[in-house]
């Protein structure tokens, strides 16, 4: 059987988030298979799963800051924010060319930084109890709440003018809960054009890159995992445990690190003197708690 650990997957276009978490359950041979962080269908790029026990991690990197590539087509709004939906009323030619770079720019900025989002009404936030756009795709209308957003970095990569559209690559950086055909949306409208998604691919998210991740077509699970404890220590502090530390931990006792400096808030990955990942503590003090424990017999991965 398959260690716990975290696997990579460069999502291809065309795939739900769920589909590749099927198709990496049946390469691993298990069923303890999750995901951190939606991809749409027509987006690429990183999509982090993990395996048994990892999947506990999956909590702390969904929060994490994200980096995405993406094309946003101004000329046209659509009724899904991206190319996925049905595109409405296109602007006119001259509408376009009035359209200046420095029209453009003020934009971006204005989007830049902490701001308030609506999120697209097909997103899978859930509105009483089911996902918006599964009550789009039943008829509703859906209208969903601003929320407060951070975009750190909105940068314009280069601008294509074309007969009814200018296409802008762009590189965005921001919190969890950002919707990049939000961003287009909102950048259209601000311009008086409508804008739309035509290309989005996550490159990174959190400590990880999509430039470690694997190719979901010949994907080997047993090779590409990376196992819990390695996981764990790039997403937090470490703390290398005694013998006796660790047994105190996987009973459910605090211990106590007499050289433990500092205050405590942030999650510390606790190790064990063989490697295994014992579990995520917190700290108060010099007092450590258990937050989440890791089975034993899953924590080292197999040779």
């Amino acid at each position: 059987m398959i260690g716990s650990g975290l696997i990579l997957i460069d999502k291809p276009a065309g795939l739900t988030s769920h589909d590749v978490v099927a198709r990496v359950r049946r390469a691993a041979g298990t069923r303890k298979v999750g995901h951190a962080g939606t991809l749409d269908p027509m987006a690429t790029g990183l999509l982090i799963v993990g395996l048994n026990s990892s999947t506990r991690l999956l909590t702390y990197i969904v929060g994490a800051d994200k980096e995405y590539f993406a094309t946003i087509r101004l000329g046209a709004a659509s009724t899904t924010d991206d190319a996925e939906g049905e595109l409405l009323e296109p602007a006119g030619q001259e509408a376009l060319d009035a359209v200046a770079a420095d029209a453009i720019a003020t934009g971006i900025a204005g989007l830049t930084g902490e701001i308030d989002q609506v999120p697209s009404s097909v997103s899978a936030i859930k509105v009483d109890g089911k996902r918006a756009y599964a009550r789009v795709r039943a008829g509703e209308q859906v209208e969903l709440k601003a929320r407060a957003v951070t975009v750190a970095e909105f940068e314009l990569l280069e601008t294509r003018r074309e007969a009814g559209a200018i296409d802008l690559d762009v590189r965005v950086v921001c919190s969890s809960g950002t919707y990049i055909r939000s961003l287009a949306r909102d950048l259209g409208a601000g311009l008086g054009v409508g804008g739309h998604l035509t290309a989005l691919r996550r490159s990174r998210v959190g400590a990880f890159h999509v430039r470690d991740a694997h190719d979901l077509a010949t994907l080997d699970p047993a090779a590409a995992l990376v196992p819990a404890v390695d996981a764990a220590t790039r997403l937090f502090e470490r703390l290398d445990l005694t013998e006796q530390q660790a047994i105190d931990l996987t009973h459910g006792r605090r211990i106590h690190v007499a050289d433990r400096e500092g205050p405590g808030g942030e999650p510390v990955a606790a190790v064990a003197p063989n490697g295994a990942l014992v579990g995520l503590v917190e700290f108060r003090g010099k007092e450590a708690r258990t937050l989440v424990n890791f089975p034993t017999d899953e924590a080292v991965s197999p040779a």
